[in-house]
């Protein structure tokens, strides 16, 4: 996805613009469910290994903590928390925050701010702020022109 490019409106193509954002709008509210499954996944990992660490402790607290170390809530804790697993465990679930954080904000964007530009560009267009073409347009082949541009963009991008 590329929401820099998502979130641009083409003012000469305001008919298109508003077929094409409910789609838009749909995509990255489907891209933030992935992002907020990734977290909640994220977050059941560092329970299940912060868990499997702690009774590590428990069966064999002499091999963990080191001989004659009592295991109290303080030492497993301190076990636990500077063992390689669990770091590793709260990095993900850190990075998929971030990356949930940030879908968030780009839905929110792509559903009400891109709209309600939309919005305004159409009050605008009506005031006839834009000089334009008087012919209507075949909505239907500029759906198409619009649809094989980004596919061009989307090739463009890859190689």
């Amino acid at each position: 996805m590329n929401y820099v490019k998502d979130i641009q409106i083409d003012e000469n193509s305001l008919d298109i613009e508003w077929l094409e954002q409910a789609q838009l709008a749909v995509k990255y509210a489907q891209y933030w469910n992935e992002c907020n499954t990734e977290l909640i996944r994220a977050e059941e990992n560092v329970k299940v290994v912060t868990a499997e660490l702690i009774a590590k402790v428990n069966e064999d607290p002499d091999e963990c903590l080191g001989i004659g170390i009592k295991p109290t809530v303080a030492n497993i804790e301190s076990f636990y928390r500077n063992h390689p697993d669990h770091k590793a465990a709260k990095e993900r679930w850190i990075v998929a925050m971030s990356k949930k954080n940030d879908a968030e904000i780009i839905k929110n964007e792509i559903a009400f701010t891109r709209k309600t530009a939309l919005e305004n560009l159409v009050q605008l267009h009506g005031q006839q702020y834009f000089a334009g073409p008087k012919v209507p347009r075949n909505l239907s082949n500029e759906r198409l022109k619009f649809s094989e541009r980004q596919e061009n963009n989307k090739r463009i991008r890859k190689i």
